[in-house]
């Protein structure tokens, strides 16, 4: 039979489809495209492919706007997982065929696939991030005895300075946001949305917020995402003034206990560039890399985006952007966040 690609697909069609995949990703949820419509204001374009009156094949793209820099279409914007999901090779080739005639017909930069390994071998691929996993034990007890004993140390010390921790859904979206917000402008990144976290909370029941308290205050914060057996924590950020007493040792202490008890079998910690300090840190928990593929497809004339902030040639922005107040960043770092593919 031949196999068609086409946007004429339903809600309930597109997500029994994805619960048939072993290989799916929470992200590839219909409900997710309500996150980026409404959290980051993208138009979204579903495609299924399909052959004999089933669905075969699902590539989610959300349409990302770039002036002066041309369209770009991403699966998806944020999170770490997208791209093609499909039951065959021939099913995800007629989707990438389908998405290169739009970016023809449509004059669009390109397409970026969040694949988490090479899908299509004539595709340009960025192979500069990798995800850090951590496979969790049955017990809290015994996964504390595995630990390296500088982290566990480290939990030790956040214990005995006062640090309270505490999880919750849209309540503290706030704590999680002042937090990350200021982290970001810190870090001379500009920050997503306060939007962005409450429809992921809004969207998916797996979603959750943790923060770690001191005398009250917010010091440290993260979100989780927990889909079948893997719990991820795509952001998390502390306060630079009260690292010393390792509240992101209590976070992700926080989070391993509370997955272990749900039945949880593994930790993502998210995707990070090899080296730097974030790798660092998911490393010292016995975290293993997996390297992550985001295949390309190419418009015409277009070259495949190769840079990113931990360029030198974004030294001098990175640093004026820590200069600004975090009421201006955070007012300037969503508009400007939402051109990024």
């Amino acid at each position: 039979m031949t196999i068609k690609v086409s946007s004429d697909v339903n809600e309930a069609e597109w997500d029994a489809f994805v619960a048939s995949r072993a290989d799916a990703s929470g992200y590839h949820q219909w409900r997710w495209r309500r996150v980026m419509e409404r959290g980051l204001g993208h138009r979204c374009r579903y495609f299924a492919a399909n052959e004999n009156g089933r669905i075969v094949g699902i590539l989610p793209l959300a349409e990302v706007k770039r002036p002066l820099l041309g369209t770009a279409l991403s699966s998806l914007p944020y999170v770490n997982y997208g791209g093609v999901l499909a039951s065959s090779p021939a099913a995800a080739g007629a989707l990438v065929e389908h998405v290169a005639g739009v970016v023809a017909e449509e004059k669009l930069s390109y397409v970026v696939l969040r694949h988490r390994r090479r899908q299509f071998s004539d595709l340009p691929v960025r192979s500069h991030k990798q995800t850090m996993l951590l496979a969790l034990r049955e017990t809290s007890d015994a996964m504390w005895n595995g630990l390296d004993r500088k982290v566990r140390n480290q939990i030790r010390k956040a214990e005995k300075s006062g640090l309270t921790v505490a999880a919750g859904g849209e309540e503290l979206v706030d704590d999680f946001y002042n937090v990350f917000a200021r982290n970001m402008r810190d870090l001379g990144t500009p920050v997503y949305g306060r939007a962005l976290f409450v429809e992921m909370l809004r969207a998916d029941p797996g979603v959750r917020i943790h923060v770690v308290r001191l005398n009250g205050a917010t010091v440290a914060a993260g979100i989780s995402y927990r889909y079948r057996d893997i719990v991820e924590v795509p952001s998390a950020s502390s306060l630079r003034e009260h690292r010393a007493l390792c509240p992101n040792h209590m976070l992700y202490w926080h989070i391993i206990q509370t997955s272990i008890a749900a039945g949880t079998r593994i930790l993502d910690f998210g995707r990070s560039t090899p080296g730097d300090g974030t790798f660092n840190f998911k490393e010292q928990w016995g975290a293993v890399a997996e390297q992550l593929e985001w295949e390309y497809v190419l418009g015409a004339g277009q070259q495949m985006p190769s840079s990113d902030r931990h360029d030198s040639k974004f030294n001098v922005v990175i640093a004026a952007w820590k200069r600004l107040p975090v009421p201006v960043a955070t007012v300037l770092g969503p508009r400007l966040v939402r051109v990024v593919p």
